[in-house]
Order: C-alpha cells, then structure tokens, then sequence
C-alpha cells in the first residue's frame, strides 16, 4: 500500500485451504497458500475440495518455504515422531497446510496420535498446560509461537527420521527437502532435516493485470522492508519464482518476470 498507493486490507482466516475457497470464488482478490494444498486444489483431490477443482486461481509471486515443526515440552520425554503415538498433537488450524498434511503424515508413517486443531498461540498455550503432549507446526521460520515457547520452558526440537523422510515425499511428491539450521531457535542446537512446502501469493485471475504487476514488483523490489516485517521473507525473492511448477502466473507476474528476463515455460502461462 506504501509504495504503489493502494488500500488493500487484510482479515485472517483459517489457511490456504479457505485461502483459496475464497480467492476462487471472488470473495477476496489476492491469497497465499502453500504449493502443496494449491495441488490438491486445482486437481480436486482431496477431501476438503469435495471433488471441486479451483482453477481460478493464478500464482503471483514465492514467499518462502513452510518446513514442518516439531516441539514438546523436554519433560515429556519425546524425542522422535514415531514417539506421538498414542499421544496428543496440536498441530494447527483444521484448514491450514499443517491441518491439513500432519494427518496424512501420520497416516503414511502409521502413527496413532490425538489430532487437536487451533490457532498456533492456542496450541502453545495447550502444551504449557499439559493439555496436549506435542505442538508440529508448519510456518515460515522462525515460529514465533515456538519461539515463545522456549522462553519460558526448557523445550526439544525433533525431526523426522531419513526413512520417515523418504516414505513421505513418495507417497506425497509435492514435499521438498528442507533444513530448520541450528540457531533458528536457542534450544535448537543442530540443524534438523525436514520437508517442506513453499508459499505463493495467489490472485483471482481476473485482478487487473497492472494492479498485480505493480503489487509483484513492490514486493520483490522491496525485500529489505518484507524482512522487517518477518524473517522468512528473506526467501521472498524473484530467484524464487521457479519454485512453482503447475500453477498458472497471472499475466501482471508474468509481465514483471518477463521485464527481468525470466522466460516463464508455457505450461505456467494462463491460456
């Protein structure tokens, strides 16, 4: 709004998966999602899409990458994933990426744990009291609901295994591999081995080509400012822009791309 004089406004919902419900059928102009549940949307596959394919929705520009969490309290006694059987997970609002891939998660690694959904203050409130036993979260780094956590409790960070990793990104290939380095929190002391989803802002293809034109290249020609604001858009960058490999740009994308001379492939192109 600062740098190209528009008024648009911000209200918070549950995740990409409403995300996109909304930015499809209009209701907002522009969203952000996570690749993953834009898959699942354009091709109609899973549950909470009933079979409906959203497929008015284009990419604008990459934000950052959303690798997934694990943190417990270090009383617990948790060290591994495979140790949530039988225990209770808070792991984010139901219509999030992580309420949405946590279970299928724990349905391909045959872990039985008690899902518990919420807000990521909610599930940090929740493992404090005791009510739920771990908090796997997906976000951009640092959590800041992670982070407060470690402030005021002695904490351990856990990762996923090299044969959870591998069983994962076979049976969903759209999770890539990612780090969570050492440092990205005080009680992480060693990088931990993830896989993770990368993040696009998406727009309702019929936004004005020039509103999205001028909006892309605030964004990506403002990075220092975007970092202010949050850490992880220290990935928000055009260099990122190939991280999207199925989602139609919308045409203000493509234009700024093109000025940079990025030669987008065609099947990103709406038709």
């Amino acid at each position: 709004n600062e740098k190209i004089g528009t008024t648009i406004s911000t209200q918070q919902t549950q995740g990409p998966n409403q995300n996109i419900i909304l930015t499809d059928s209009k209701q907002v102009d522009f969203g952000m999602t996570t690749m993953g549940v834009a898959l699942q949307a354009w091709n109609g596959t899973a549950d909470w899409t009933k079979g409906k394919k959203y497929q008015d929705i284009r990419a604008t520009f990459p934000m950052y990458d959303t690798p997934f969490h694990f943190i417990a309290l270090e009383k617990s006694g948790i060290k591994a994933v495979k140790e949530l059987a039988g225990k209770k997970s808070g792991i984010g609002p139901r219509a999030g990426t992580c309420g949405t891939y946590f279970p299928m998660m724990f349905k391909i690694l045959g872990i039985d744990t008690t899902i518990r959904n919420g807000q990521g203050s909610d599930m940090a409130a929740n493992l404090q009291d005791g009510l739920i036993d771990a908090f796997p979260f997906c976000a951009g780094m640092p959590i800041a609901a992670h982070s407060e956590l470690e402030t005021t409790n002695k904490v351990r960070f856990f990762t996923f295994t090299d044969d959870e990793i591998k069983k994962l990104k076979t049976a969903l290939p759209e999770l890539s591999d990612a780090v969570i380095p050492k440092g990205t929190y005080k009680q992480l002391t060693e990088d931990h081995r993830t896989v993770g989803l990368f993040n696009f802002a998406i727009a309702h293809k019929d936004v004005a080509e020039d509103l999205v034109y001028a909006v892309t290249k605030a964004v990506l020609e403002n990075n220092p400012q975007m970092v202010k604001g949050h850490a992880a858009a220290k990935e928000t960058l055009l260099a990122n822009w190939n991280r999207n490999s199925f989602l139609p740009f919308h045409p203000g994308a493509v234009r700024y791309f093109k000025e940079k001379g990025i030669n987008v492939p065609a099947n990103l192109i709406a038709k």
